[in-house]
């Protein structure tokens, strides 16, 4: 397979967005992914976005879940969350695939506005460090396990590696994760086959275990308060989409090519993180006579009890310890690359003013080390349960308002906007729904209004966003969507097939080329400027003037 390489980046000549051009023209953060970039089959696309969730993350969830309560009540909790992940995931795979933008991108267009989506990306950026932490507390115990480092200096071995891998971009990213993967998936794949044909107990063992201090029943609270769990992963669709939008265009000879791609690797990542959770929860009742229930959600302590089945002892340690190290790297410079972005992202559209992606790289990195060196590990299920009704409600508003508004109802607009003077500021429909979704969960999930309804925040979180979604478009009669319908050209934004034109002009402002769909004319000047020079446009002397859309 072909790592995703970016093409060589030119020079800007006397810009103000000299930096901020430069620098996104290989990562096409803030951006549009051009069709020129877009050189790879549905299928290269996809697997290189799959090589990017070989998290341990899933070990230690599917095992704190299986311990706590049960291994019956922690398959269902596992299948419901994999169901919502894999719906709400889909349409946003699709945006993403179809119109080359990212998550973010989608965002703005789909109900929350321009200024609207930096809410978003916020929770975005916090989904990157709260996992980079959780891989780095993970990697620190098998550094302590192999080499004997106390757990704070293993923590800062984990955050600072990583760091001259991210400066270099996806170039770097993708080729580590085509290497690294064969390897990775022996060293987890091969122990658990090993297990269960030597020894097909441990398959009955591990069905009828019945949870610390628990009695295996299956209850509603439980698998709830385990799907509110694994549903803090609902946001890794977005680094799925900062694949899929380097999709090609899709055409009648590559259409069934392309699906495939977009269901394998976009919602389709959730039965591989399923497939892991259960592995962890299988693990976890393997060893947990050995090392106890403290000990028993530790990939390293799983992992060491599976290879001390099948391989001699002065490899164990050896191994267990590659395979931890290997995963930790593979997510935690995709945590670090993704959440710079969204941090920048943010920042420059608020403030106008691009401080290099690296400046957000230490940020967030900085977040991850602070919450690694409180020991975020020994209250792992509470920090995920708390976030996952954040997330949930902004994963299933944006979802809810590709599928339900803009196929079903026809409020919101169809094809996506993002660029700065094409949408308002805010737009009611997803920020309404998304703070009133996260609000009233997160105070069920702190019992604010009861024991019995706790386990149910994550329920609420998604039904919430499901209806107020749909009920606020219809109330506001989308006249929040667009601030104004023609961006002053006359080309068309979509081919013939429907995909984004690849007609290039060059922008006035910062003289580079882009394609048609990253363009808009300028108002002060008879030419068109790209969405990176308005996104950093100070005094708006680049921004078309409203024109309100009829309601």
């Amino acid at each position: 397979m072909s790592a995703i390489e970016p093409p060589e980046t030119a020079e800007v000549p006397g810009s103000g967005t000299e930096q901020v051009t430069k620098e996104t023209l290989e990562d096409y953060t803030l951006r549009f992914a051009p069709r020129s970039y877009r050189r790879w089959t549905p299928m290269v696309v996809a697997t290189t976005a799959l090589g990017g969730i070989a998290y341990m993350a899933d070990f230690s969830i599917g095992a704190g879940i299986g311990l706590a309560h049960g291994t019956g009540n922690a398959l269902l909790a596992i299948a419901v969350a994999a169901v919502v992940i894999f719906v709400t995931g889909f349409p946003l795979a699709y945006y993403g695939a179809r119109y080359n933008i990212d998550l973010d991108l989608i965002t703005r267009g789909s109900g929350f506005g321009y200024y609207g989506s930096v809410l978003t990306s916020v929770i975005f950026a916090s989904f990157t460090f709260i996992f980079f932490a959780l891989e780095g507390s993970i990697m620190a115990q098998g550094l302590k396990l192999g080499l004997g480092l106390p757990l704070w200096l293993g923590y800062l071995v984990s955050t600072f590696m990583v760091i001259p891998l991210v400066i270099y971009g996806m170039k770097a990213l993708s080729k580590l994760q085509v290497w690294t993967t064969p390897i990775w998936l022996l060293l987890m794949v091969g122990p658990l086959v090993y297990l269960i044909a030597s020894d097909p107990g441990t398959v009955d063992r591990f069905l009828g275990y019945a949870g610390t201090g628990g009695d295996g029943a299956v209850d509603t609270a439980s698998v709830l308060l385990g799907a509110g769990v694994c549903l803090s992963l609902i946001a890794q669709i977005g680094e799925q989409i900062d694949y899929l939008r380097f999709m090609p265009p899709r055409t009648r000879a590559n259409r069934r090519a392309w699906w495939t791609g977009v269901l394998v690797a976009g919602p389709g990542w959730v039965v591989l993180g399923a497939l892991k959770q259960t592995i962890g929860a299988f693990l976890a009742v393997y060893v947990i006579a050995k090392v106890g229930s403290s000990a028993a959600p530790e990939p390293i302590q799983q992992f060491k009890g599976a290879f001390d089945a099948m391989m001699p002892s002065w490899l164990v340690i050896p191994l267990a310890v590659a395979l931890v190290v290997i995963s930790q790297i593979k997510i935690n410079v995709t945590n670090a690359y993704s959440g710079s972005l969204a941090w920048t992202n943010s920042f420059t559209r608020v403030t106008r003013h691009y401080p290099g992606r690296m400046v957000f790289v230490l940020v967030n990195l900085g977040f991850a080390l602070a919450l690694m060196e409180a020991d975020m590990f020994s209250f792992l299920n509470s920090i995920l349960g708390f976030y996952s009704n954040c997330a949930i409600a902004w994963v299933v508003t944006v979802a809810t308002d590709i599928g339900v508004n803009k196929y079903v109802l026809k409020i919101s607009p169809l094809q996506p906007e993002f660029r700065r003077g094409m949408l308002y500021a805010v737009n009611p429909v997803g920020v309404v729904s998304f703070v009133a979704a996260s609000g009233l969960s997160i105070a069920l999930y702190f019992h604010a209004l009861g024991d019995t309804l706790q386990p149910y925040s994550p329920v609420a979180a998604a039904l919430l966003a499901f209806v107020l979604t749909p009920v606020m478009a219809v109330a506001t009669k989308g006249r929040y969507y667009l601030r104004r319908t023609d961006d002053g050209m006359t080309e068309p934004l979509l081919d013939a097939d429907g995909n984004p034109s690849a007609l290039t002009l060059d922008c006035h402002v910062c003289r580079q080329p882009y394609e048609r769909p990253d363009l808009a004319a300028c108002v002060t000047h008879a030419s068109v400027v790209c969405s990176l020079c308005l996104s950093t446009d100070k005094v708006g002397d680049h921004v078309l003037p409203a024109v309100p859309t009829a309601g």
